[in-house]
């Protein structure tokens, strides 16, 4: 399992990347293994507010379907549009392939989240 330094984790292995005023989120090495070959993703609408903890997508593999939750509140301001074409994405490139980037983002959110040790620790603990 690959955890990648300088992200944050949710405990529903999400991730989430902060660059300046955008949040890219995007799900964990660890939920495409436990997931299988991913065949279909639902997107999230572009403008729509969402709060921490709200389904915002959807990623179908060939095991089962699962919603996929939002770590941290938010506006969707643009979604990863290759991943229609080309779901199976997040399983070849997990942390290079985001679902989503947020704009006006909770850093109370954020604190809430795991660094990649406190992430590993408790995936350790599944």
């Amino acid at each position: 399992m690959n955890v990648i330094e300088g992200l944050y984790y949710s405990s529903d292995h999400e991730w989430v990347r902060v660059e300046e005023d955008k949040a890219y989120v995007g799900i964990t090495d660890y939920a495409q293994e436990s997931m299988g070959d991913i065949v279909f993703v639902e997107l999230p609408d572009v403008d729509e507010a969402y709060e921490a903890e709200d389904s915002f997508a959807v990623v179908e593999s060939v095991k089962a379907a699962a919603d996929i939750y939002l770590p941290i509140g938010g506006t969707v301001v643009e979604v990863n549009e290759k991943l229609e074409d080309e779901p199976e994405l997040l399983n070849s490139e997990p942390f290079n392939e985001h679902i989503a980037i947020l704009e006006q983002f909770s850093q109370e959110d954020l604190d809430g989240l795991m660094d990649a040790d406190a992430y590993k620790t408790y995936c350790e603990g599944l």
